[in-house]
């Protein structure tokens, strides 16, 4: 199969990958607020929240997971010598794959009834993959036109921006509540 085929099923996973990871802890925010919630919407809520968040795990998140090591694998046999930004990249991936297993044993937790995160401590979880995405897109994109001081420090302004936009929104919250 030509590179450019290769390349674009990798995309194409590349974002049902991340798609689920973003869905799916948004989905553990839910039913983590849900547990507040008096009976017997509590446990509607649990029971919906426990089904949609199974078939997003193994009906999207595995699979594009997968599919994206498949394709991205693939892509490392059309270069004789790998890049030192490609080293990165895959670096940055591993760590995506140990968020990916992070996420499987929160729903693991959750399915069995056992809430150890706040929704604000998920919520912040939940930004995880947007640094990541980040991070690689511009490694992919620019490359070695990028410096790693101002590469680091856009990441470390990206990062305090989120954060802060969490805090935000939790102390607007808390005012409406």
């Amino acid at each position: 199969m030509d590179y450019l085929y290769v390349k674009s099923l990798h995309i194409i996973f590349v974002i049902t990958w991340f798609s689920g990871m973003f869905y799916q802890c948004r989905l553990f925010i839910y039913n983590r607020e849900a547990q507040d919630k008096p009976e017997p919407e509590k446990s509607i809520l649990k029971n919906q929240f426990d089904i949609m968040i199974s078939r997003l795990l193994f009906g999207i998140c595995w699979p594009s997971t997968v599919l994206t090591l498949i394709f991205g694998t693939w892509m490392l046999s059309f270069y004789p010598e790998i890049p030192t930004w490609l080293w990165i990249k895959i670096g940055m991936v591993l760590c995506l794959f140990a968020y990916q297993f992070s996420l499987h044993q929160l729903y693991r937790q959750q399915k069995s009834g056992v809430f150890s995160y706040t929704g604000n401590q998920l919520r912040m979880w939940n930004e995880v993959p947007t640094v990541f995405l980040v991070a690689i897109v511009m490694l992919v994109v620019v490359k070695q036109n990028i410096s790693l001081v101002y590469g680091l420090g856009g990441l470390v302004a990206f990062v305090f921006l989120l954060m802060s936009a969490i805090r935000i929104y939790k102390s607007l919250r808390e005012k409406k509540a």
